[in-house]
């Protein structure tokens, strides 16, 4: 792809307009806690002139190009290496207890898709690695050789929500015994003929579900994102907001949870007059998930998916 259809980021104008109402005072803090490329950063930086940036990313290659990028804004931007469920330590580190602004940007950074040799994609032969961080943890190909069968159907189904788990584990399993798997177009194959006729003919490419599972899983996306958004809505200030762009049902789910539940009363049935300490911590922005225009969806396809929901702090924590 050519760099600038690599930048484009999703949903920009929307997750910029939701973010407003809370960037206006001098000295606000957004986070944007997936950096890759710098375009959500970027265009924060730029529409809000009087905020500063801390963003946040576990690949080095990503905070490289997107500090050549945001190189401009000087000491308004901080980056930092860390995974997104390590904010509580990055805002502890920074001194700041409180901030007016949260993005997430969730799943696979287009430089990720686009660089053959890091393995996410399915549609290029590549390593099969698939971590986000390469200087840490296990690469796909390891999870592949070494998870026990039962723990593979699982992953596939927690993850891809793969019909075929089994039928596709069953080939793995075989084929790992006569050689170990290195590189994504076996796989690829390997599915493409453990699947019967009728699988096929749906949802695109039929490796896409156990690449996504594969991924989920050498990254711990799913346990990460379980403790990063709670952290995140802690992190806001009275006013703060907070805006999650999700990719598949998975990552949606979760953070309607988060979000639903802050916006919930926590008060036992029944009380005629709900004291203070059970009122919702959290306003609700989104009816639902927004989805992007389809005229994004034309000049953009990898929009497509995409999910977005927001939420206002509107209240303190009663302890």
């Amino acid at each position: 792809m050519t760099p600038p259809s690599r930048h484009v980021p999703v949903m920009l104008q929307r997750c910029l307009d939701m973010l407003a109402p809370a960037m206006g005072r001098p000295g606000a803090v957004v986070v944007d806690c997936t950096l890759g490329l710098g375009g959500h950063s970027e265009a924060l930086l730029t529409r809000f002139p009087e905020a500063r940036l801390v963003a946040l990313d576990r690949d080095k290659e990503a905070l490289r190009l997107a500090g050549e990028r945001l190189a401009p804004f000087g000491e308004r931007a901080t980056l930092v290496h860390a995974v997104y469920d390590e904010l509580p330590e990055v805002l502890g580190r920074l001194g700041l207890p409180r901030v007016q602004g949260v993005l997430f940007d969730l799943g696979v950074s287009s430089m990720q898709l686009d660089e053959a040799d890091r393995g996410f994609a399915y549609a290029q032969d590549a390593p099969l690695d698939m971590r986000m961080d390469q200087t840490a943890g296990v690469s796909a190909a390891e999870v592949l050789n070494t998870y026990p069968a039962g723990e593979l159907v699982r992953i596939l189904r927690a993850y891809g929500e793969e019909k075929q788990a089994k039928r596709i584990v069953s080939a793995i399993v075989r084929e790992r015994e006569k050689e170990p798997f290195t590189r994504s177009a076996r796989l690829v194959e390997l599915i493409r003929e453990a699947l019967p006729q009728a699988a096929k003919r749906t949802g695109g490419n039929p490796a896409k579900r156990t690449f996504q599972a594969l991924r989920i899983e050498v990254n711990g996306e799913l346990s990460v994102l379980e403790s990063a958004v709670p952290a995140a809505v802690a992190a806001l200030a009275v006013g703060g907001r907070i805006a999650v762009l999700s990719y598949h049902s998975l990552e949606d789910r979760l953070v309607k949870q988060v979000l639903s539940a802050g916006a919930a009363t926590t008060a036992p049935p029944g009380l005629p007059v709900v004291p203070e300490q059970y009122q919702p911590r959290l306003k609700l922005l989104t009816r639902g998930a927004e989805l992007p225009t389809e005229e994004e969806i034309a000049e953009n396809r990898r929009a497509a998916p995409a999910r977005l929901r927001g939420a206002e702090r509107i209240r303190e924590d009663h302890r």
